[in-house]
C-alpha cells in the first residue's frame, strides 16, 4: 500500500499541474492529462534523485521536495481562467472510454497476466510467445535498478553506461522498492500505462477526427491493426505448399496444411505463424505487427513511451491545429510549456517515440509556416521556438550523455547504429525490393493504407495538416535505419500510422455516407470490416492462448536463494542464455548476456562471451577471468553445462558451493572465498 499512497501523491501532483495551467481544458481531457503528467514526474524525479543519493525508498521520498517545489512554481505562474465545467464533449468522451479503452484495456491486462510471470503450482514462471523474448531484458532492468546509483551500468553488460531508455523499467522499480512483488509492480505499472495509451488515443482520436464514427474507426483501425495476411490462409488450401530446407526444418508452415480449420490451428499454435508479423519473413514479408500483441505487451519501453506521446501529440496538435483554422496567435504560453516539458522528457522513456515527435513537429511547424499568410510566421515561430528551446533545454543533456553515445559508438560498440537503408524491411539487401512498392504496404497495412492515401486527394486541410507531420515521419525512416535490427524502424512507422488511421477512418466513414441508398451497403462494410481486421484479431487471438514455461522451479529457487543472500551489486559469472534467473529475476549483475539484445544495442560482446567459455573449461588456469571482471559468485545450471564445456570437477575443488538447488539442476560457487584451503 505505501507504494500505491507514493504514487497517488504524484497523480495528485500532476492533476494540480494540469488545473493551474489549463483550466479551460475540457473536465475530462484534464484528468487524462493529470494522470500522464503524475507519471512522467514519478518516471522522472526520483530518477534524478539518484544522481544525489540512490534509487532506494530514501532517495524516492526525497524526490517529494522538487515535486513540492514544482507544484509551488506553477501555482505562482497559474492561468487564473475558471475551471471548464463538465459538459456534453466530456459525456461523449465517457462513451467513448466506457466503449472502446476500457474493453482494450482489459483484454491487454489479461494478456499482461498470463505473460508477465505467471506462477505455476511447482514455482515455475510462465509467459507468452510475445514476451518470450524480450521479457526477461526489461526485468534485469527492472530489478538492477533497485539501490543503484544514476547513472547505472547495464546489469548484463558491467562497465557499459545503461543508454537503453530505462525510464519505463525505472517506474515499475519504483513499486517494487515500496514492497510490491515483481509480478505485482509488473501488474499494476502496466495497467497504468496501458490506460493512459488506450484513453490518450481515444482523446487524440475525438479531437482530431472530422466525426465522432470517424474517432471510433480510427481507434480500432490502430489497435486491430493487420493487413492482408489472412489471405493465404486461403490460398490453395486444398494443396499443401510445405518443403523441408537442408537442415530438415519445415519452410511456409502456415501453409504446410490443407484445409482451412488445420491452418486457423497452425496460426493459433505455431510459432509466430499469425498473418501479420510472420516467422517466414522471406517467404511472405509480412512484418505489420499487431500494435496490442506484439508491441505494448512485450515491449514495455513501447507501452511507456506512447502513454507520455499521445499527451505531447494532443496537445502539439491542439495548439497547431488552432493556429492554422483561426490565422491567429492566441496565447497558448502554458500549453506550449507543458508540451516542452513532456516532450523533454521522453528520450529516457522511449527514444523512438521523441524521434516521431520532433518529425511530427517539423511536418507541422513547416506547413502551419507555409501554409498560411506571412504576417502572423513572426509569431507563429515565436511559440515554436519556445517549444523548441524547452525540449532542447531537457532533452539534450539525454541525448549527449545516453543516447548518442549509443547510437554513434562508444566503449565496447560495434560501431554507429544510422545508415541508409531504402523502404525498411522490404529492401532486399542487393539493390532491390523483395516486393513492389505498393504492393508492399497494402498488403502489410491493409486496406486502410489505401483509404488514407486517397484521404489525401480531397481539400480538406485538417487531414493534410495531420499528413504534414506523419509523413515527414515516414519519408525519414523510409530512407534511415535507425538501430541495428532494421524491424525497429516500426516503432517510428507506427506513429505515422497513429495519425493517419484518422484520416483514413473518417474518408471510410465519409463512403459509408455516400453509399446511402444501395441495397450492397451493408454487405459491403461487413466485408470491410473482416478485411480490417482479420489479421490483427488473428494475432491477438494467439497470445491469448499462448502459454511457454519461461523458468522453471530450480530458476525460481536460485532466484531466490540469490535475492536473500547476496549483495544487491554482486556480479555472477554465467552463460549469455537470455533466460537468466540471476539477471532477470534476482537482478544481479552478470558479466554477459546474450546478443539477443546487445547485439541490437551496438555492443561486440565476442571477447566477454571468449573469456567466459574458457573459464569454465579450466577453472584452475583461468583464474584471471574472475580478477578482470570482479565475479563474486560463479552460476552452473542447465544452459551452462548445454553450451559449454564445463569442469565441474575442477569447480567443486577450487570453490566451495554455496547453493543447490532441490532437483541438482543449479550450483552456485562463490568465487570470494578463493581456493579451498586458501
Amino acid at each position: 500500500m505505501t507504494g500505491i499512497c507514493y504514487f497517488l501523491v504524484y497523480l495528485a501532483a500532476g492533476w494540480w499541474a494540469v488545473r493551474c495551467l489549463l483550466p479551460g481544458k475540457a473536465f475530462s481531457v484534464r484528468l487524462w492529462l493529470s494522470a500522464a503528467a503524475g507519471v512522467m514526474l514519478m518516471m522522472w524525479l526520483p530518477a534524478l534523485t539518484a544522481f544525489f543519493a540512490s534509487f532506494s525508498v530514501q532517495g524516492h521520498l526525497l524526490s517529494l521536495l522538487p515535486l513540492a517545489a514544482l507544484c509551488a512554481l506553477v501555482w505562482v505562474f497559474r492561468d487564473r481562467a475558471p475551471l471548464k465545467k463538465r459538459d456534453s464533449g466530456d459525456r461523449v468522451a465517457g462513451r467513448y472510454l466506457l466503449c472502446l479503452a476500457l474493453p482494450l484495456t482489459a483484454l491487454s491486462m489479461y494478456l499482461i497476466w498470463t505473460h508477465d510471470l505467471l506462477p505455476a503450482e511447482d514455482g515455475s514462471l510462465y509467459t507468452g510467445q510475445a514476451t518470450y523474448g524480450d521479457l526477461s531484458l526489461h526485468l534485469s532492468i527492472i530489478t538492477s535498478l533497485r539501490g543503484a546509483r544514476f547513472p547505472a551500468d547495464y546489469a548484463i553488460f558491467p562497465g557499459e553506461l545503461l543508454s537503453y531508455p530505462f525510464l519505463t523499467d525505472s517506474f515499475t522499480s519504483s513499486f517494487m522498492l515500496f514492497g510490491l512483488s515483481l509480478r505485482g509492480a509488473l501488474l499494476i505499472s502496466s495497467f497504468v500505462m496501458l490506460a493512459l495509451v488506450f484513453s490518450g488515443y481515444v482523446f487524440f482520436c475525438l479531437r482530431a477526427a472530422e466525426t465522432k464514427g470517424g474517432a471510433a474507426l480510427a481507434f480500432l483501425l490502430f489497435f486491430l491493426n493487420g493487413g492482408l495476411g489472412f489471405i493465404y490462409l486461403f490460398d490453395m488450401r486444398g494443396v499443401s505448399l510445405s518443403y523441408y530446407n537442408d537442415y530438415g526444418e519445415m519452410q511456409n508452415q502456415l501453409q504446410a496444411m490443407t484445409g482451412l480449420s488445420a491452418r486457423l490451428r497452425n496460426v493459433l499454435e505455431g510459432w509466430y505463424q499469425t498473418p501479420v508479423n510472420h516467422a517466414e519473413f522471406d517467404t511472405y514479408n509480412l512484418r505489420w505487427s499487431n500494435v496490442i500483441a506484439d508491441m505494448l505487451i512485450p515491449q514495455r519501453t513501447t507501452m511507456g513511451g506512447w502513454s507520455m506521446l499521445l499527451p505531447c501529440l494532443y496537445l502539439l496538435y491542439d495548439g497547431a491545429d488552432t493556429l492554422i483554422c483561426e490565422q491567429t496567435v492566441p496565447k497558448m504560453t502554458r500549453q506550449t510549456v507543458l508540451l516542452g516539458v513532456m516532450a523533454g522528457g521522453l528520450p529516457l522513456v522511449h527514444t523512438h517515440s521523441f524521434l516521431a515527435l520532433f518529425f511530427v513537429s517539423l511536418g507541422f511547424m513547416l506547413y502551419s509556416l507555409v501554409k498560411y499568410p506571412r504576417g502572423s510566421r513572426v509569431r507563429r515561430l515565436i511559440s515554436w521556438a519556445l517549444y523548441a528551446g524547452i525540449v532542447c533545454v531537457l532533452a539534450l543533456p539525454q541525448l549527449l550523455f545516453w543516447t548518442f553515445r549509443q547510437a554513434f559508438g562508444a566503449g565496447e560498440s560495434t560501431g554507429s547504429f544510422l545508415s541508409f537503408t531504402f523502404n525498411w524491411v522490404n529492401n532486399d539487401g542487393r539493390g532491390g525490393l523483395k516486393d513492389g512498392y505498393f504492393w508492399f504496404y497494402l498488403k502489410n497495412v491493409g486496406l486502410p493504407f489505401l483509404l488514407l492515401l486517397l484521404s489525401l486527394l480531397e481539400k480538406k486541410p485538417g487531414r493534410r495538416f495531420l499528413a504534414s507531420g506523419a509523413f515527414t515521419i515516414f519519408l525519414f525512416a523510409e530512407f534511415i535505419r535507425f538501430q541495428p535490427n532494421i524491424y525497429d524502424n516500426n516503432k517510428l512507422f507506427y506513429v505515422w500510422y497513429m495519425l493517419m488511421a484518422v484520416p483514413a477512418a473518417d474518408y471510410a466513414v465519409s463512403l459509408w455516407e455516400r453509399l446511402k441508398g444501395l441495397r450492397s451497403r451493408v454487405p459491403a462494410a461487413v466485408l470491410a470490416v473482416f478485411v480490417f481486421f482479420c489479421s490483427g484479431t488473428l494475432s491477438i487471438a494467439r497470445e491469448c492462448v499462448s502459454r511457454y514455461q519461461l523458468y522453471g522451479p530450480d530458476e525460481t529457487e536460485a532466484a531466490a536463494f540469490i535475492e536473500d543472500n547476496t549483495d544487491g551489486h554482486a556480479v555472477f559469472l554465467t552463460w549469455t542464455e537470455h533466460l537468466n534467473p540471476v539477471s532477470s529475476l534476482a537482478g544481479r549483475t552478470i558479466v554477459c548476456g546474450p546478443d539477443l539484445w546487445l547485439y541490437y544495442h551496438g555492443f561486440d560482446t565476442s571477447a566477454r562471451h571468449r573469456d567466459i567459455a574458457a573459464f569454465y573449461k579450466d577453472p584452475a588456469g583461468r583464474k584471471d577471468v574472475l580478477e578482470r571482471y570482479g565475479v563474486e559468485y560463479i552460476f552452473v545450471g542447465p544452459y551452462e553445462r548445454a553450451e559449454l564445456d564445463v569442469d565441474q570437477e575442477a569447480l567443486e575443488a577450487l570453490y566451495e558451493p554455496v547453493f543447490t538447488s532441490r532437483n541438482g539442476s543449479i550450483t552456485i560457487y562463490s568465487a570470494d572465498l578463493g581456493p579451498k584451503g586458501s
